[in-house]
């Protein structure tokens, strides 16, 4: 029974620590645009590669 009572508090502390995580990607501005990155793949690069002869 005594094992029953660990996990629930390594459950609690790792619930804890992944809800910390979050926020302080919130905080970071991680999650600020979502908007471009779905873009980004069908804007041209305008870089022209240069031809070696």
């Amino acid at each position: 029974m005594s094992i029953i009572y660990f996990l629930i508090g390594c459950s609690v502390l790792m619930a804890l620590l992944f809800l910390g995580a979050f926020f302080w990607a919130q905080k970071s501005g991680q999650n600020d645009d979502l908007y471009t990155p779905s873009l980004r793949i069908l804007i041209d690069d305008d870089e022209e590669i240069p031809s070696e002869k």
